[in-house]
């Protein structure tokens, strides 16, 4: 035995300090290793729709409701289960329904705890009951334990658990304690969730969802170009804080800023209202839900079309920055010929919908004016000052990358950049070019120096790259060769919209290519899968979200409203148990009101992608290499306090 060895095994023997512990934690991990491995779920692009979100992870893209019919088959109605399974997606509302309208309610109480406990058996039967503890409430630990336990020395078994049901209704505390069963239901059905990119944008609720995964038992998240942008806005950087005023604006998002934040915005709409009171800001329109305060609506339009033009303005100084970039064509204010009301995108010349462009100076466009200049400062105060929006951010670097392999899937949310043949794509970072995986790690390192770094040229050079990572060509998360953003307000033509989309979206069925990206991250080829988002699948036309035979998945469906006529469906969410993996196919949502007073749930199309041949077990995930790890040096300080060769406490 080397020293190194030997000094890991002293560090563990403060831990396992005789031969008892050592032998009984051996023993412990050997049993987890053959329990079924734990369920993950996975979402990608929610964009800010928060309510389906919630319902989506209450339900477990329909894993409760399969429980529920595993554990009653027949013996209950089918709106029996309904009602069951509301319950436990919303005990809190529905309690409060049932108390103003059910009669008998102490009989209520009794069938509903009887039927909540059976669930909990079934959906904890697959963990050890060290982790059932654990995710157990403070309050009633003791008493669900007792419930879920089966004890032998108890003759009469239904008598005791009767009389501890009896016991909870009796002393009025029944509705805290159905609440807290359908709670850990929900905790329990779902081991991990994966967040495969795109919390941020469109819908009125990032905020919500990211408070709601901050508090999520075991969660990890791969950032995806509308997550990166935020990201780039927290950590100060101007053009990023632009884009996302901008995207808010244009959806009617403006309150996630001011309400779901506490942004100040008053100083751009006080340099809005002044600086375009008199200008036409028709094609700055906003896409607003039946949410949106139409009061607002002439003076966000106006925010609308002054936070563009800064953002135009931001984006020119920047890609003159860094030539490197190789963007100059996205540089289009300079391209304005406002005698002929045109401009020129790749060298074509396009009618121009609107240039009354009173802050752009022609002979030096890119220059904001002395008040943009103020309105940028006040803001990029407001969002590194921003304690939530920090909190939120740093919980996506402490959970998130760029990529994730987890359990020998590949988790990423854009693409891996390919060129036409197939291969990688090479790109220019830093005076140095990278491609595939290396192309991922670089990006990610800049972004996390973008963020975490002190002041000076590196962290400034460091933050452009959060927006090269969000509208760069050779940036993964994006995938495109531009962002049409400029053409898409002021063109009408819709051929400047055009936004051509990387190979690797054109070669998602040749294997060789999947066998090739999966071989590039350290997979095998055999049984690896690829799960990413970012472009909808649009079933409405037939489109598949299973490429290449099941190798890669492409689950974003349309969560948000805004893609929802496009996909004709409200996204896809992938469920992967012990048996197999599982694609579900949600139908729009209508309000979580709709759901507990309806007792409707999504109705989910489920599609087997994939059973395995034989059942997946601890042993078979990345925390089975884990525990057989810490088993092998278990071992070893086990012979080592055998030998004598370090000495056990009495």
């Amino acid at each position: 035995m080397d020293e190194k060895e030997l000094k890991v095994l002293r560090l563990l023997s403060h831990q396992y300090k005789n031969t008892a512990a050592a032998a009984t934690e051996i023993i412990n991990l050997q049993s987890i290793m053959n329990l079924p491995k734990g369920t993950e779920h996975f979402l990608t692009d929610i964009h800010g729709e928060y309510e389906q979100f919630n319902h989506v992870l209450k339900n477990g893209s329909g894993s409760v409701r399969r429980k529920i019919d595993e554990e009653f088959g027949n013996t209950i109605s089918s709106r029996d289960k309904k009602s069951l399974a509301t319950l436990i997606y919303y005990p809190e509302e529905k309690l409060e329904i049932v108390q103003k309208e059910e009669e008998n309610l102490e009989d209520w109480y009794k069938i509903s705890l009887h039927r909540l406990v059976q669930v909990i058996k079934r959906v904890s039967s697959k963990y050890t009951r060290s982790k059932v503890r654990k995710a157990l409430p403070k309050d009633f630990a003791y008493v669900i334990e007792e419930l879920i336990t089966e004890k032998e020395e108890v003759q009469d078994k239904e008598a005791y658990y009767n009389e501890i049901l009896h016991t909870i209704i009796r002393i009025g505390r029944a509705p805290q304690f159905i609440t807290a069963l359908s709670h850990l239901i929900q905790r329990l059905v779902i081991d991990h969730l994966h967040i495969v990119g795109d919390i941020y944008d469109r819908g009125p609720g990032p905020h919500i969802i990211m408070d709601t995964l901050c508090e999520y038992h075991s969660v990890d998240v791969q950032w995806g170009n509308h997550d990166i942008v935020w990201m780039g806005a927290a950590s100060g950087h101007m053009a990023c804080i632009a884009n996302v005023v901008r995207m808010a604006a244009r959806y009617g998002n403006l309150a996630t800023l001011e309400d779901g934040y506490g942004i100040n915005l008053l100083p751009l709409a006080a340099f809005s209202l002044e600086t375009y009171g008199d200008t036409d800001c028709s094609i700055f329109a906003i896409k607003y839900n039946t949410d949106y305060n139409t009061k607002d609506l002439s003076l966000d339009t106006k925010m609308h079309k002054a936070i563009a033009l800064i953002q135009f303005k931001l984006e020119g100084q920047l890609i003159m920055r860094h030539p490197e970039f190789h963007m100059e064509e996205r540089m289009l204010l300079h391209r304005i010929d406002y005698e002929k009301k045109t401009v020129t995108v790749n060298g074509r010349e396009y009618a121009m919908l609107d240039t009354d462009l009173p802050t752009v100076d022609p002979a030096h466009p890119y220059d904001l004016t002395e008040e943009e200049a103020k309105v940028m400062v006040r803001l990029q105060q407001a969002f590194m000052k921003c304690e939530k929006l920090q909190r939120h951010v740093r919980f996506l670097f402490a959970k998130g990358g760029m990529y994730k392999i987890y359990n020998g899937n590949l988790l990423y949310h854009g693409c891996v950049p390919l060129n036409p043949d197939g291969s990688f794509m090479k790109v220019e970072i830093g005076g140095k070019e990278y491609s595939g995986k290396a192309l991922y790690d670089i990006l990610e390192y800049y972004a996390r120096r973008g963020y975490y770094a002190k002041e000076g040229n590196e962290r400034i050079s460091s933050q452009d790259m959060f927006w090269y990572i969000w509208a760069g060509p050779g940036s993964p998360v994006f995938g495109k060769e531009k962002m049409a953003t400029f053409e898409r307000y002021f063109v009408a033509d819709k051929e400047a919209h055009e936004e051509k989309k990387n190979s690797y979206y054109s070669l998602l069925e040749q294997e060789e290519v999947i066998n090739r990206i999966l071989a590039e991250f350290g997979l095998k080829t055999q049984d690896a899968h690829i799960v990413n988002g970012h472009v909808p699948v649009e079933q409405i036309h037939g489109e598949s979200p299973i490429k290449c035979g099941g190798k890669l998945l492409i689950i974003d469906g349309g969560f948000s409203k805004a893609y929802q006529k496009k996909t004709g469906i409200a996204g896809y969410t992938l469920v992967c148990n012990s048996r197999g993996m599982r694609l579900v196919a949600h139908e729009p949502f209508e309000s979580a009101e709709a759901a507990i007073k309806k007792e409707s749930d999504i109705f989910s199309d489920s599609i087997v992608v994939e059973s395995f041949h034989t059942r997946k077990m601890v042993a078979d995930t990345d925390t089975g290499r884990e525990i057989k790890e810490s088993i092998f040096y278990l071992e070893e300080l086990l012979e080592a306090y055998r030998e004598g060769t370090i000495i056990e406490e009495a």
